[in-house]
């Protein structure tokens, strides 16, 4: 909710905007607030809205009772040695991770986007062994449109078809249009990765569309990419079905 003060000023606007098709105003240090335009029978009516800010900087630990989420840290390449030293792993991936040269340089772009703001790479640990069992991020973070992305996912080979990723989506989901008032989450996989693509969804996704000649990959090749969504009035069915088992705390 708005504070006192929060909320005056969403009334002030709301007589001084004017015509503004969508403004963003003062705001909490923890929360934006944006002003949204709706006309109903001929009258124009604006109405706040919340997302909570992404703080880079704050280490963000997510946990259910299958995965835990950390933040990415420099000390953990020696442990995803173990996992990530796997070709067929990185055959759809924008870069690579399968040897010591290309998981350090993956590690270290990860941790250098997020100082940039561009990327919130976590650690995923199987809670069943405290093992490091693989890699994914938030980015594309839109506070204006109350957007975020899910992706750099990859977990291990003997973690895959376990529940661990499902596990993880459900952190980051619950995160997402929960703590960070998301609207929409979005995910995206190379169009040749069928089992990506079946995997997202599986887990409840809409296949939107494929943007052709979308990103560069490895080799050089421009890949089409493949664009899957969950919005927020479709969380809390899916939340209680697909993702139901981690659910339970503990």
């Amino acid at each position: 909710m708005l504070s006192g003060a929060e909320a005056s000023r969403v009334q002030l606007l709301i007589l001084t905007i004017g015509l503004l098709p969508h403004a963003r105003c003062f705001g909490s240090a923890q929360h934006d607030v944006f002003i949204s335009k709706m006309v109903c029978n001929g009258r124009l009516f604006f109405f706040p809205s919340i997302f909570a800010a992404m703080d880079f900087s704050a280490p963000i630990v997510l946990e259910n009772n299958r995965v835990r989420l950390r933040p990415l840290e420099i000390g953990d390449f020696e442990a995803l040695k173990a996992v990530a030293f796997d070709e067929e792993l990185w055959r759809y991936t924008l870069t690579r991770g399968d040897d010591a040269v290309s998981l350090a340089a993956y590690v270290r772009q990860a941790l250098e986007a997020r100082e940039q703001g561009l990327r919130y790479p976590f650690a995923i640990v199987d809670r069943r062994t405290g093992a490091l069992a693989g890699s994914t991020s938030y980015y594309n973070v839109s506070e204006a449109d109350q957007r975020i992305s899910i992706g750099y996912t990859w977990v291990g080979r003997e973690y895959q078809r376990t529940g661990l990723n499902r596990g993880a989506k459900h952190l980051l989901l619950s995160h997402a249009f929960g703590q960070l008032g998301c609207e929409r989450v979005e995910l995206e996989t190379d169009s040749r990765n069928s089992k990506s693509r079946e995997a997202m969804a599986r887990m409840g996704a809409t296949e939107e569309g494929t943007l052709r000649s979308h990103r560069i990959t490895q080799g050089g090749i421009r890949r089409d990419t493949v664009i899957f969504s969950i919005i927020k009035p479709e969380w809390s069915e899916l939340r209680l079905s697909v993702f139901q088992e981690f659910e339970a705390r503990g």
